[in-house]
């Protein structure tokens, strides 16, 4: 058997894994945006793929309701979205297992009437519609008008909300379940010699 990369309870992920892993995505068109094999960012890039095949373990391993499973597109609709989420969740979201259990997972979130109307008084020009076109050029209304924006702004609120409540139930469950071997720690484990994030 291939050393160990991490434990997912009693599941393992070994060395191989990663090397799988990691010959799919240089194989995949993009290997010159990756750092060359041996170099410190290349051992960060197999400390994040780590993360995602945990990640990807942990989601495959929970019980996702019976329920319409979203697209990627539907929960992931930009690169903010994205960055908000952060890469290993949003990895965990290619996959329709992953999105099923996403669902289950936020089906309780809610958003309030209170947090809509806030954001609003905050954001007043946030989802305003354009008012006419003018020698190509579309000029934002002042002020969106409370009721033709509640909409748009519940369902961003309560998009961005689930992608919270699926980020911390992620990061717990792997918390819970995931032993990391050495060098295959988290990238931005402060205790690994490769971490360059610093305060």
């Amino acid at each position: 058997m291939s050393a160990v990369a991490a434990y997912v309870g009693s599941e393992v992920v070994t060395v191989a894994d990663v090397d799988a892993r990691e010959r799919e995505i240089r194989s995949g068109g993009r290997e010159h945006a990756l750092p060359r094999p041996g170099t410190s960012e290349a051992r960060q890039l197999r400390r994040w793929l780590t993360q995602v095949l945990v990640a990807d373990r942990v989601t495959a391993a929970t019980e996702a309701g019976d329920g319409p499973v979203p697209t990627e597109a539907e929960l992931l609709p930009d690169a903010v979205a994205r960055m908000e989420i952060g890469s290993v969740a949003a990895a965990t979201l290619a996959d329709p297992h992953g999105r099923a259990v996403f669902a289950a997972v936020t089906a309780d979130v809610a958003i309030t009437d209170r947090e809509v109307a806030d954001y609003h008084a905050r954001n007043p020009g946030r989802f305003a519609r354009a008012d006419g076109v003018r020698g190509g050029w579309r000029r934002a209304a002042p002020r969106a008008e409370f009721e033709l924006a509640r909409s748009d702004i519940a369902a961003h609120l309560l998009a961005a909300a689930r992608r919270r409540q699926y980020r911390r139930w992620l990061d717990a469950r792997c918390a819970e379940l995931v032993t990391l071997a050495n060098g295959f720690e988290h990238p931005g484990d402060p205790r690994q010699p490769d971490n360059t994030h610093r305060h």
